[in-house]
């Protein structure tokens, strides 16, 4: 089961930390991605990070200013989002896929979406 949480309003230009919490199953040996779905548009990855901890990575729109992390002993995954943007207001998921799998593909496991708002 995976949780995120962290949403909420910022103005333009803000940061924001983004955590993601896996209970149950290990999270370990699985992928674990952000994606994001704005009101009319179609969900899009954002970041993703291998099973290791290594290998991250990012969309172009959001290069450069998010971060994605986790901590294994936590089962908790991250995504640092600084100088936000309005066109970065979305709901964000959090999502896992198999470590013995590419990182990029279709995700198996889905958490609740948070909001992140940003005024601009």
């Amino acid at each position: 089961q995976l949780q995120a949480f962290g949403g909420g309003l910022v103005q333009a230009g803000g940061s924001l930390r983004l955590s993601c919490a896996a209970s149950g199953r290990t999270n370990r040996a699985y992928h674990m991605g952000w994606f994001r779905q704005a009101p009319g548009k179609e969900r899009e990855l954002v970041a993703a990070i291998s099973w290791s901890g290594g290998i991250p990575t990012y969309a172009d729109s959001v290069k450069g200013r998010f971060t994605i992390s986790r901590d294994n002993a936590k089962n908790t995954m991250y995504l640092e989002m600084s100088s936000l943007k309005p066109e970065d207001m979305a709901v964000y998921y959090c999502a896992a896929r198999s470590g013995n799998l590419p990182l990029n593909g279709e995700y198996t496991y889905w958490g609740q979406g948070t909001q992140v708002t940003v005024s601009s």
